[in-house]
């Protein structure tokens, strides 16, 4: 049951941090005793747990204004008339043992503050109004070369001259994203005058590492010039060469092609290949995609010519024609240099982008291998639009995590994020969970309910294990998807809401749309952005930072000091089958079990020692994977592996038509497609084929 009312802060100076405490000390009294739940929703539908001090604090609720208290649990009207009353007081503190309850709360959020800060990776260094340095983290530590216990309560003139901070106290403006040098690093610095009730008190700095950030875009900029001296090189050489776009217009000749075929620029140029040469080797090369050397062609004019025509191919796409007249070895280095440098720009833009930390909404899923970073990458961008994103991923692979951060980094932050777990809900229940119901729909249905999509209105909602959903409900949420409405269940009204729509399962939803239990057109609608999350097997190299992060989390008071190097070895070996949900639960066991300081061997689960994980099958992909074995062998003896490798690219080129698809179905990246392709030579083969079709 859920219950609100709508009351005025009287308290003269508002919610601040004190009283913020009290707030905080009522709401968890009220929580235990009614086992409720207690929220705040202040301005712009901004709703709080009324157990945050740091969240009322940051709130800045002042007095006169306006708030929501909510309250959700079986006995509401009570706390939630205590709760009212109670934010509406003088909040006068009359008991010593109150006075040292808030107390409490102040120093441990204080405690918890400093050690977000401090565990910061951009440096952070601030002074009071006087100049007098009050905060510095590690990372400003190490960037300033300076030793913390020596500057604290020291002036930052003495210190840090050059921080500009004492400049920031005088003038009280800030200066925001500046480029400084510091030792070894290039930062990118902030500085902002620090206010408490309209009074300046301080000054605060923080820096951003971007040396790496440099290098890389250094390195981009370098295949720019690159390309323009390419370009040069071109128009430089003796051979002729002619480019057409993917719609057959001629949009490049170098001199020496008009000097070679005695023609003018303005004759050629913007012209379709159909009114320059309809039947010739170029229009043949832009249609099937396939390259033609030493072509021997004679001219209109009189002219002879050996051409070269090759497709320029790019994600394995036929994006245009490149045509080299005479001397054509030359022109083929060219050709090679500038695919290399194509490759090497696409390359360069993808560590750009994996280099770039992840948002920080995505702090919570902890990895560094190169997967998981192309993930958080792809995560990051999906974030920006408000398009509907499928994760996929075994069972505890963190896929939660994923939709969480790509909701609080998007522009609908600000909004609920809400989940919904499709597989543990009852059928006979589910459609009223996400759409809501009328008063008297069904039995039982006592009052109206806001359904799931409704209560995620300007935000996002989660729908995790969406391959559980049945079809007559997949329809419906096709509905939401396309026309951004719903229905409550027993009513008439069509309700428009705009929800960012994020859905997740493990299931291999291709194969349960082949056996009709899963609608086509919803996965369609669904797998806009794709974000595949490898399992825990396939980044070993994260195990020992998931290792000491559960630690830290799990231990609590326990004396554990860490883990050998032996345990840790045995923990990467094993192969996972509960992914990193698995390794929580082991290291949390081994913790309540253990009663030595470090971890051994000894102290790990039996099965874990002798490395004996239970066998996973899918039973769902268990037949397809059977026919698929069944097609490539049949009963032909065992060939090498790269003939297995050879037949599986080729039947993924024929089936997918282009590399970029191929390596989308196949889990690799499109560049190793093509390379494969290219070893074995079937590039040309597959994909005449599927052009044949």
């Amino acid at each position: 049951m859920i219950l609100r009312k709508t009351i005025t802060i009287k308290h003269e100076k508002g919610l601040h941090a004190r009283v913020s405490a009290m707030v905080v000390n009522k709401a968890n009294e009220m929580e235990k005793k009614f086992n409720v739940r207690i929220y705040i929703i202040c301005k712009n539908d901004f709703k709080i747990p009324a157990t945050s001090i740091m969240m009322i604090i940051g709130s800045k609720i002042k007095k006169d204004e306006e708030i929501v208290v909510e309250v959700i649990g079986d006995e509401v009207a009570i706390p939630l008339e205590i709760m009212c009353t109670f934010l509406q007081g003088d909040f006068d503190i009359k008991s010593e043992k109150d006075i040292n309850k808030i107390d409490n709360i102040i120093n441990e959020n204080t405690i918890t503050l400093e050690h977000i800060i401090d565990s910061m990776v951009n440096g952070v260094i601030a002074v009071d109004e006087n100049n007098i340095i009050t905060v510095c983290n590690s990372s400003a530590e190490k960037m300033l070369d300076i030793n913390i216990k020596n500057i604290i309560g020291k002036n930052i003139r003495e210190i840090v001259p050059d921080t500009r901070l004492d400049i920031i106290n005088k003038t009280r403006k800030a200066e925001l994203t500046s480029k400084i040098k510091i030792g070894k690093y290039t930062v990118l610095a902030n500085r902002t005058p620090i206010f408490i009730n309209n009074h300046p008190k301080g000054a605060v700095a923080i820096f951003e590492d971007i040396s790496m950030l440099e290098k890389i875009t250094g390195e981009f900029f370098k295949v720019k010039e690159l390309k323009e001296q390419l370009q040069l090189i071109l128009e430089s050489v003796q051979d002729g060469i002619c480019v057409l776009n993917r719609e057959g217009i001629i949009n490049y000749v170098n001199s020496a092609y008009l000097r070679i075929l005695n023609q003018q620029k303005d004759e050629i140029i913007n012209k379709h290949i159909d009114k320059i040469s309809p039947n010739g080797v170029r229009k043949k090369v832009l249609e099937n995609g396939e390259k033609i050397l030493g072509a021997i062609r004679h001219k209109d004019n009189g002219i002879n010519v050996v051409s070269s025509v090759s497709p320029i191919i790019i994600d394995g796409e036929v994006q245009g024609v490149v045509s080299v007249v005479k001397k054509l070895t030359e022109i083929q280095e060219l050709y090679e240099k500038l695919n290399k440098v194509s490759h090497k720009a696409e390359y360069l833009e993808d560590e750009l982008l994996r280099t770039k930390k992840p948002d920080s909404s995505f702090k919570k899923f902890k990895g560094k291998s190169g997967n998981v970073l192309d993930a958080l990458a792809l995560a990051t961008k999906a974030a920006r639009s408000n398009a509907t994103v499928l994760i996929r991923g075994e069972s505890g692979t963190g896929k939660e995590l994923i939709a969480e951060g790509i909701h609080y980094a998007s522009q609908k932050s600000l909004g609920p994020f809400i989940r919904v777990n499709c597989a543990s809900i009852p059928v006979n229940l589910i459609e009223s969970e996400l759409f809501g119901h009328e008063k008297g729909a069904f039995t039982g249905a006592v009052k109206r309910k806001l359904g799931k999509f409704e209560l995620a209105n300007n935000g996002t909602i989660f729908l995790d294990e969406i391959g559980e959903l049945e079809k007559s409900l997949q329809a419906k949420i096709l509905r939401v998807i396309q026309n951004r409405e719903i229905q409550r269940v027993g009513g008439e009204d069509t309700l428009k809401v705009d929800v960012r729509i994020i859905a997740a399962t493990h299931r291999n939803l291709e194969l349960m749309i082949k056996k009709g239990e899963f609608r086509e057109d919803l996965y369609y609608r669904l797998n806009v952005i794709p974000i595949i999350l490898p399992p825990l097997r396939e980044r070993k190299e994260d195990i020992p930072l998931l290792i000491e992060h559960f630690i830290n989390k799990i231990k609590g008071n326990n004396k554990i000091e860490g883990i050998n190097r032996q345990a840790i070895n045995i923990l990467i070996n094993y192969n996972w089958p509960g992914n990193v949900r698995e390794l929580e639960n082991v290291i949390e066991r081994v913790l309540a079990l253990t009663d030595n300081k470090i971890i051994s061997v000894e102290d790990l689960p039996l099965y874990i020692k002798e490395n004996k994980q239970k066998q996973v099958y899918f039973e769902e992909e268990e037949d397809y994977k059977k026919e698929s074995i069944i097609n490539i062998i049949k009963e032909e003896e065992i060939l090498p592996m790269r003939e297995y490798e050879k037949i599986i690219i080729g039947k993924a080129l024929e089936k997918y038509g282009s590399f970029n698809a191929a390596g989308k179905a196949l889990g690799i990246t499109h560049r190793t497609v093509a390379m494969k392709a290219r070893q074995y030579g079937i590039e040309k083969v597959t994909l005449w084929r599927k052009n044949e079709r």
